[in-house]
């Protein structure tokens, strides 16, 4: 493993989980773009048991929820639970869990499982991927999102492509810059990992952004239609 760029901890969202719960309701990278491409990856839940692994303040359980879905949900970030408990109410199953270590669930028991934009902060995936098989059913699914592994060697053209390397970026939420530490992945690495865990890929999606983002979100000379690429998206069958 190797380090590029400033040399920042774990990212906390305890310290910053209000803005940045704020800025998701929004912003381009969550709100036009993340969000509305893995609910057209899940497609319809109606009457399915879902988890999401690291939610958040909750966003995306709400919209499972809307369509249908008996949802659950844990994030590491105890404030990201207690803003997700807010958007929810008491009777959504919500608990404060790490990814990294084992899931208060039991085999078996989700249809699906919907993990957006949480596994590149994680340096070893084998096992937070053997907990998400242990709990979805065979024949189930796990969605996945993750930083696009393309973008890294565009940004750090130093960098060796081919290694886990650990890396750090800032981002303004509400005003207050924070650092982000994340793990960049080759894409032969990620799928190895699925199919080591037990899952096949079925679906990998470049989406674009949606189509009514408006145009003052979007980089200069996106606005004409043209779209980008940030992250991307996995379906995945447990087998």
């Amino acid at each position: 493993m190797t380090t590029t760029g400033r040399d920042a901890g774990p990212s906390d969202y305890d310290e910053f989980a209000e803005a940045y719960a704020q800025q998701n309701e929004t912003g381009l990278f969550n709100a036009w773009y993340e969000k509305p491409a893995m609910l057209r990856l899940v497609g319809d839940v109606a009457g399915r048991r879902v988890l999401d692994a690291g939610c958040g303040s909750g966003p995306t359980m709400a919209a499972l929820r809307a369509a249908g879905a008996e949802v659950a949900g844990f994030d590491v970030s105890t404030a990201m639970v207690e803003l997700a408990r807010r958007r929810l109410g008491d009777d959504v199953d919500l608990r404060v869990a790490d990814l990294a270590a084992p899931l208060p669930y039991g085999d078996g028991e989700f249809d699906d499982v919907v993990a957006s934009l949480v596994l590149h902060y994680l340096e070893e995936w084998s096992g937070p991927l053997s907990e998400l098989r242990r709990v979805v059913r065979t024949g189930g699914r796990l969605l996945v999102s993750v930083n696009h592994p393309v973008i890294f060697p565009v940004v750090h053209p130093d960098a060796d492509y081919f290694a886990v390397t650990r890396y750090t970026e800032d981002y303004t939420f509400d005003g207050r810059t924070v650092w982000l530490t994340f793990f960049h992945r080759p894409l032969h690495a990620m799928t190895d990992t699925f199919s080591a865990a037990g899952f096949r890929v079925t679906t990998i999606s470049e989406p674009a952004h949606h189509p009514d983002t408006p145009p003052e979100l979007l980089p200069d000379g996106l606005q004409e239609g043209r779209t980008f690429l940030c992250f991307l998206f996995f379906v995945l069958e447990a087998i």
